[in-house]
């Protein structure tokens, strides 16, 4: 069945990607975040564990917890290194310092990332029948010798083939960990002495501007875990970091633990080998280096081998990402995944999404979740891997709200469980919230999840699907006026000395992923617009500053961020406006003050 950079340079803050242009035009780059849980783990179909050269927007790579700005990783990936029949020694790399990006996936427009939920069956062209393992599985496949890899000058392929799968759940005690396997298949001929590295640039700390949060960083290692921890120094210029991140390594459960050569090497203030031989004799090395005692930057791998991969053979491999409060948290979430493993990974799960559905009033928002003909029903689900062999695992519903944004923080609104059993406050269900009292035209998240029963002959806690899977954006208000004449700016006046991003829900908050309001985010809003109208914003001295086309039947408001079509910001005064309906040529005119 399976047969078939950030190169970050701390000296010079450049960023290279040889043939980057000529490689996204072969290849079919993708990139998918892992946020199911409390772990938001971005994943890329190049093996990396950064944007590398995908178009990921973000600033954040792995962020934990969530809404923590918190980063723990700059780069993260694979490194497999073995000697050729024509004894030459080669490594490919998924991603490193010092070397280009070796990877990459097909142009095939189904070599992205697959997304699959627990149970459901999907047919990759690599992977038929493939079944979801967690509650959220990412399936991708890369090469290291397609066209883009091969135009690498310094690259040259051990003609492999990698088949990477990625797991998340929604709820604990599984939710603060990622859980990477890899199927290496040696594709063209025999491989000796192969061994397989995972690299780590562990970034951990609040993610600011410029990378001076990662330099207060160490490495550390369990030998008897195989388990190397990115450590954040206390205080610095990011303060305290909450969790490290650790990376443990499951070797294939066909070989003798004892057989293996481990090392562990960290890599601050050295320069990460760039050439294969040099980079093989790290890996080779069977060496535990002490841990770091300096934090001045966490780099390092953990390697194992030697193997003997023959043609059309695969190895297949477990890397584990914990994260947890603190260093006790890592190890505690350590020790879970161990018996997540040797479980095979058939543990309890939650009940699917409810379906839900939102309604926008004025001053209120009707959440509604009740299945119709085509939904999936949570509370008929079943679940094969439960010990106590429950036949309706499923046990209520949650409706919770946040004012922040659409991945939380939540506020638990109601609970619903049914009736008559040993579980919870027996309320019954329900299949329907109405929120109210709440301000026009601003933001308010919602989110409905469910619930399933404990599994009290393991132990193994009650299971909630996923908050920030399920959640949606409300913005309750009054439909559009028919006519105009009631055209407001608010608020009027603009004060500059007010903290608007303060207020809750914030008036202005900062965009993209941004963690700090800036100029930019300042807002005022036009409402009682109708329908189609154009908004022209003037000096007092008749000179245009800005215009705002609205063509919305549903929607009743805009937003300005008080800059010039120019894009400079304005500066105090007091403006005028002018609102015409361009159904009916109609124009309202007035005027707002602005106070920096």
């Amino acid at each position: 069945m399976l047969n078939l950079n950030r190169l970050l340079l701390y000296t010079a803050g450049i960023a290279l990607y040889a043939g980057s242009l000529f490689a996204q035009q072969q290849v079919s780059l993708d990139w998918k975040l892992h946020n199911v849980g409390q772990v938001r783990q971005l994943v890329t179909n190049m093996g990396a564990l950064w944007r590398a050269q995908t178009n990921y927007p973000g600033l954040i790579y792995c962020e934990f917890p969530p809404n923590s700005y918190e980063e723990h990783i700059g780069q993260g990936g694979i490194w497999i290194g073995a000697i050729t029949p024509e004894n030459d020694t080669l490594v490919s790399v998924t991603t490193g310092w010092g070397s280009d990006d070796e990877f990459f996936p097909s142009a095939a427009p189904w070599d992205s990332i697959w997304v699959v939920g627990k149970m459901d069956t999907v047919t990759i062209p690599y992977w038929p029948d493939y079944v979801g393992v967690s509650d959220q599985d990412f399936v991708c496949r890369y090469t290291d010798y397609g066209p883009s890899s091969m135009r690498i000058s310094a690259h040259k392929p051990l003609y492999l083939d990698v088949i990477q799968t990625s797991y998340a759940w929604s709820s604990k005690p599984l939710d603060e960990m990622i859980v990477f396997r890899y199927h290496i298949i040696a594709t063209k001929f025999d491989l000796k002495k192969a061994y397989i590295a995972f690299w780590l640039d562990g970034n951990v700390g609040y993610r600011g501007q410029g990378w001076n949060f990662a330099l207060d960083d160490y490495s550390i290692y369990y030998k008897e875990q195989h388990l190397g921890i990115a450590m954040d120094s206390p205080g610095g210029p990011d303060g305290t970091a909450y969790s490290p991140i650790g990376i443990k390594i499951y070797p294939p459960k066909t070989v003798a633990e004892d057989s293996l050569r481990w090392t562990f090497n960290w890599y601050p203030n050295q320069t990460v080998p760039n050439r294969d031989p040099l980079r093989y004799k790290d890996m080779a090395a069977g060496k535990i280096m002490q841990n770091q005692q300096v934090a001045n930057g966490s780099q390092f791998i953990v390697s194992f081998g030697p193997f003997n991969l023959a043609a059309g053979d695969t190895l297949n491999l477990i890397v584990g990402e914990i994260l947890g409060d603190g260093l006790n948290g890592v190890l505690k979430n350590s020790d879970q995944m161990n018996w997540l493993v040797n479980q095979n990974f058939k543990v309890p799960s939650p009940p699917p999404n409810p379906p839900l559905r939102v309604e926008m009033r004025n001053h209120k928002v009707i959440l509604n979740w009740k299945v119709r003909p085509g939904d999936v029903n949570p509370e008929t689900y079943k679940d094969p891997y439960r010990a106590d062999s429950t036949a309706q695992p499923f046990e209520g519903y949650r409706v919770y709200k946040s004012t922040q944004s659409i991945t939380g923080s939540w506020t638990l609104l109601a609970e619903y469980d049914l009736k008559d059993n040993t579980f919870g406050p027996n309320t019954g269900l329900e299949h329907n919230y109405t929120d109210i009292g709440l301000l026009n035209n601003l933001d308010y998240y919602y989110t409905v999840t469910a619930f399933s029963k404990p599994d009290t002959v393991i132990g193994f806690p009650s299971q909630e699907s996923s908050l920030n899977a399920n959640a949606v954006k409300a913005v309750p208000g009054t439909a559009p006026p028919k006519t105009i004449g009631k055209v407001a700016v608010v608020p009027n006046p603009y004060r500059g000395d007010v903290a608007y991003n303060t207020y809750n829900p914030p008036w202005e908050k900062p965009g993209g992923t941004r963690a700090r309001w800036m100029e930019q985010d300042r807002r005022i809003q036009f409402i009682n617009l109708p329908a189609q109208c154009e908004i022209k914003i003037y000096t007092l001295a008749g000179n245009l500053v800005a215009t705002i086309p609205h063509n919305d039947p549903n929607k009743g408001y805009e937003d300005w961020n008080l800059t010039s079509y120019v894009g400079q910001a304005i500066s105090s005064g007091i403006y005028l406006f002018t609102v015409k309906d361009i159904k009916t040529g109609d124009v309202q005119l007035g005027k707002f003050v602005i106070i920096k």
